[in-house]
């Protein structure tokens, strides 16, 4: 393993290559050799903002997806798995590893599920990066990023931590390497993860499970439009007092939002009418509001 120094994450904020505990070129396997584990992992701070991992369930979020490709390809994944850039997967910066996830381009309704399985994306603006045939079947490779929805889907998540914790590869509970004998009953084939009772298509590499490439149409609404949050906030004085400090840098605004009976004071600027604005709209208020985040509405 190669370490560098955290200056070194300026070179690439916007690659997957975070290993807890020291910032890591992810070191190449021979032969896409695949050794992943079930891993949340500690909070870590990235260019001066602090990211913490948690095991959710319940996860959803709109923003911007970014996409990775052949400088990774069957490198070493945050959670020890093979990067393979043909298979569906992401990195997320917050989420267990593995899950999976839908997201969903909301610029024109293509779907795919992914294996998260990695760290990233250190780029601020960015919640997702998933892999080049991700990209591809989400159709926006080209651009380079995409307005998007991710969704952790949680009953198949659920089996995918669990059989990772249990270094099971087979859904069924056959284990990696199964003991042969003479009297031994066949290994039956994998059962498909579920979501609301509806089978993943998946399949099986290296001991692990990746989605198949399924590109699903979903409706999203008719127009879009960028915003940075950059706080919310259950006392409105907070997040009024924020608004106005943003103020001297751009058009900024509180919003309520309620939650579970809890109404939340949203602080937002814009909206923008592309990512370019978006990003330097971010970078601007970086020191004012270090944890805001580009979402899409």
């Amino acid at each position: 393993m190669k370490f560098f120094f955290a200056f070194l994450l300026l070179v690439l904020p916007g690659c997957s290559y975070f290993e807890l505990g020291a910032e890591a070129v992810k070191d190449t396997l021979p032969g896409g050799q695949d050794v992943g584990t079930f891993k949340v992992g500690n909070p870590y701070q990235i260019q001066g903002q602090w990211y913490y991992p948690q095991e959710s369930y319940s996860y959803d979020e709109t923003g911007i997806a970014s996409w990775y490709g052949p400088g990774f390809h069957n490198r070493r994944t945050a959670n020890g798995e093979a990067y393979n850039q043909n298979e569906l997967t992401a990195a997320h910066r917050t989420l267990q590893m593995p899950s999976f996830v839908r997201v969903t381009n909301l610029d024109n309704g293509k779907s795919v599920v992914v294996r998260v399985n990695d760290r990233g994306p250190f780029a601020r603006g960015r919640i997702i990066d998933v892999s080049s045939r991700a990209a591809e079947l989400l159709d926006y490779k080209r651009n380079g990023t995409a307005r998007v929805r991710v969704q952790v889907l949680p009953e198949a998540s659920r089996q995918v931590a669990q059989a990772a914790r249990e270094g099971r590869s087979w859904h069924g509970g056959v284990p990696t390497e199964p003991v042969q004998t003479a009297s031994a009953a066949p290994a039956q084939p994998p059962r498909p993860y579920e979501v609301n009772g509806q089978p993943v298509p998946v399949h099986e590499v290296g001991g692990n499970f990746f989605p198949d490439p399924v590109v699903t149409p979903r409706a999203v609404p008719a127009s879009t439009s960028l915003f940075i949050q950059a706080g919310s906030f259950s006392d409105a004085a907070n997040a009024n007092q924020l608004a106005t400090r943003l103020s001297r840098h751009a058009r900024a605004f509180v919003v309520d939002a309620v939650v579970n009976g809890t109404t939340y004071h949203r602080v937002r600027v814009g909206p923008f009418t592309s990512v370019q604005d978006a990003d330097a709209a971010l970078n601007s208020i970086g020191t004012v509001a270090p944890e805001a985040r580009i979402i899409v509405d």
